[in-house]
């Protein structure tokens, strides 16, 4: 069993990083793999509505210069997914943004092709708006059909600056629960 992880911070290896990676240490010790993809510095746009995947029907995306179509790979071969996006201005990057908007439609014209994967949303929050950033990432999952673990809390972590995530034991706590979850319900489905 794979779970790929969707890193959408500018930082490659900020707050966003080490929250998933909190989540990625449960998932290994229960010999789930794990791959991180950081789309910091990556070409990734936003959607332009061509509508040419509903056309073409073939689980790519119709625009080929960056990566999202090796992002819906990574994608199709994983159990699981994880999203994970920094808090701005109460919602997502935009580099997630495009990343679920495109991969979303691309599922959509080919039959919820995500359909029955686990999905979970890490975020990264300064403050404020982190419930709405957490929200965005799980409407992707739910209209896709995918199944969603709960924590023992929404899964934010606190911190500013690189780092200060560590500092908010709750947040750890709550992605190594996360993490346990993932697991359990992974195994399960593919019992």
């Amino acid at each position: 069993m794979k779970v790929v992880a969707f890193n959408g911070s500018a930082r490659k290896d900020g707050n966003t990083a080490i929250l998933v990676g909190t989540v990625f240490k449960e998932l290994k010790k229960a010999k789930i793999s794990t791959e991180l993809v950081q789309l910091s510095g990556k070409k990734i746009r936003g959607c332009t509505a061509c509508g040419k995947c509903f056309t073409n029907q073939d689980k790519r995306c119709a625009i080929t210069n960056d990566i999202l179509n090796e992002c819906i790979e990574k994608m199709l071969e994983a159990d699981g997914i994880i999203l994970a996006s920094p808090t701005y201005f109460t919602d997502v990057s935009t580099e997630m943004k495009a990343l679920i908007d495109r991969a979303g439609f691309v599922a959509k014209a080919n039959q919820d092709m995500f359909r029955h994967k686990v999905g979970a949303s890490v975020v990264a929050v300064r403050r404020g708006g982190a419930i709405h950033a957490f929200d965005t990432m799980n409407h992707f999952f739910f209209i896709s059909q995918m199944i969603v673990p709960g924590s023992s809390y929404w899964n934010i972590g606190i911190g500013l600056a690189p780092g200060d995530v560590n500092g908010d034991e709750e947040g750890l706590a709550t992605m190594q629960t996360l993490g346990k979850n993932m697991a359990w319900l992974l195994k399960k489905i593919n019992e």
